[in-house]
């Protein structure tokens, strides 16, 4: 026996009433005026990464190395962001700027997605808003000028939500009689259970923070008595069976190495401490609003408050399911251990969406305005930056890109050396680091060069993805080539009986700031006696 229901529109009285409904051709000039402005901003986002005058950062560095070796699995993430990587390096090149490209690419597919959300929802003016206002978020904007898990997981989150929001609006599923008839139940309504599926697994192979989807859509029925048919629609469990089968080989390859990455992310929570840090809260609750934006995160709030005095309109509820709640949870993290800004970004997908709405419906176009001129000020002073990185010193305060500055400087540094070596008669092995950072660095830098670069494993069990590929072992020959920005590690320089120290050299990290190399020529390790 079916169950009927109503499925997820906007109702006569929610927001998409009182917001103001456009002839066709007015939407219709309106999505192609959204086009054009997304063009225009993925092209100048484009010349800004040509002109990005910032290192890969080594997370950066480290997610290309990861490109190069094709896997299911990696340390310390799920394998979506190196697959990423090795398609735009295979179009161009390893440069910086093809191994950052996906992500303009990609946030201006979840801009779109954005759209069709925000006109599913409500109508066409609102998706146009609320995909321009993501499109210009800080935190987007930041974003677009390097690679990171993030990008792919919110273009992920957007197109599950708008999937979920269509399996909604279709209703339940037919029986077997009426599948393929012209309705709300037919075949056509498997599509949205489909694209759910790949959406989310996608998501859990570019970050495991998509399954706080899951959790969002927990509360969203929750607090929606009248959609809890859903989870008596097979399209949802089918699309859940998705998502499982495409996460499947992550799983079975940490099954096989002895489950890292889940244990890197359970250590990334950092709760062995203390499990009150209220600063560590307020840290992360005030970056919020560089994230999303003062005005826009202000609003959000605001809703969030009217939320708790009175009845919502069905489509504000589900928006605000899939954002309040994710950032309150971050939030409860960052209170009992720690909290990077970034860790929320996904409840943004929603809260774009829903305080256009919003803004719309209460007519705050002064307030709108005024977000947008501040996220296009922020966009030209990101793209300002990171072209003058490595060449202008900022006119107050630290230099924000000296972390992403001076690693090439640290290769050529390294490079000399091994050349010297080796015109002299006495080539090393291999490069040798204590660092994280330093490998990710100089594999990248270091790339057309054929010294080996090696990581040095303090304890029992690999910390990163190099001391599990790429650890020292004494097999591997020698001399070695120690590399270190600090003073050398005594616990890798004691393990060699022959230690020769070739100095320090003093590379820039941008116009004001420097980095310290430390360079030592290792051989006769005393375990190999």
């Amino acid at each position: 026996m079916r169950h009927e229901t109503k499925p997820l529109l906007p109702s006569e009285t929610g927001p998409a009433s009182s917001t103001t409904r456009l002839a066709p051709a007015a939407g219709a000039a309106l999505v192609r005026a959204l086009f054009l402005a997304l063009v225009a901003l993925l092209a100048v986002r484009l010349v800004a990464l040509y002109l990005n005058g910032t290192d890969l950062f080594f997370d950066e560095a480290q997610y290309w190395f990861w490109s190069t070796e094709p896997a299911f699995g990696y340390y310390s993430k799920p394998p979506l962001i190196a697959w990423l990587i090795g398609a735009t390096t295979a179009l161009c090149g390893d440069g910086e700027m093809c191994v950052r490209l996906a992500s303009p690419v990609l946030h201006t597919l979840t801009a779109l997605a954005i759209f069709w959300l925000g006109r599913a929802l409500y109508d066409a003016s609102v998706g146009v808003l609320a995909a321009l206002a993501y499109a210009t978020l800080p935190g987007v904007s930041v974003s677009a000028g390097i690679i990171s898990t993030d990008v792919p997981l919110l273009a992920a989150w957007a197109v599950a939500l708008a999937a979920l929001v269509e399996l909604l609006r279709t209703g339940p599923a037919a029986s077997a009689a009426t599948v393929g008839q012209a309705s709300p139940g037919g075949a056509s309504s498997w599509q949205p259970s489909l694209a759910l599926g790949v959406a989310l697994g996608l998501g859990l192979n570019a970050k495991y923070a998509m399954a706080w989807f899951v959790m969002c859509l927990a509360v969203y029925l929750v607090a929606t008595p009248t959609s809890r048919w859903l989870l008596r629609d097979s399209r949802l469990w089918a699309a859940l069976a998705v998502a499982a089968l495409l996460i499947a080989p992550n799983i079975a390859w940490n099954s096989a190495n002895a489950f890292a990455t889940f244990s890197h992310t359970a250590d990334n929570a950092k709760w062995g401490g203390s499990l009150v840090n209220p600063g560590k809260a307020a840290e992360f609750f005030a970056a919020q609003f560089g994230v999303f934006g003062p005005i826009l995160f202000g609003a959000l709030l605001v809703i969030g408050w009217r939320a708790t005095k009175g009845r919502l309109a069905e489509a504000d509820r589900l928006l605000l399911c899939f954002s309040v709640p994710l950032i309150a949870v971050i939030l409860a993290q960052a209170f009992v251990s720690r909290a990077h800004a970034n860790w929320a970004a996904p409840a943004y997908v929603a809260a774009s969406v829903l305080v256009v709405a919003t803004m719309l419906r209460d007519r705050a176009f002064g307030w709108m305005r005024a977000s947008f001129a501040v996220h296009l000020a922020v966009v030209a002073l990101v793209i300002a930056g990171t072209t003058l990185a490595g060449r202008a010193s900022p006119p107050f305060g630290p230099d924000p890109f000296a972390r992403t500055l001076g690693w090439r400087n640290v290769a050529e540094v390294v490079q000399m050396e091994v050349e010297r070596a080796r015109k002299a008669g006495e080539p090393y092995a291999a490069v040798l680091t204590d660092d994280r950072p330093v490998t990710a660095a100089l594999l990248y830098y270091l790339r057309t060069s054929a010294i080996p670069v090696l990581a040095w494993q303090a304890g029992p069990y690999p910390t990163d993805h190099f001391q599990m590929t790429r650890g020292y072992a004494p097999a591997r020959g020698a001399p070695l080539l120690l590399v270190s920005l600090g003073s050398p590690n005594e616990a890798v320089t004691g393990r060699f009986a022959a230690v020769a120290r070739l100095g320090e050299h003093t590379v820039a990290a941008g116009p004001s700031t420097s980095r310290t190399v430390h360079l030592v020529r290792l051989s006769a390790d005393r375990q190999t006696r």
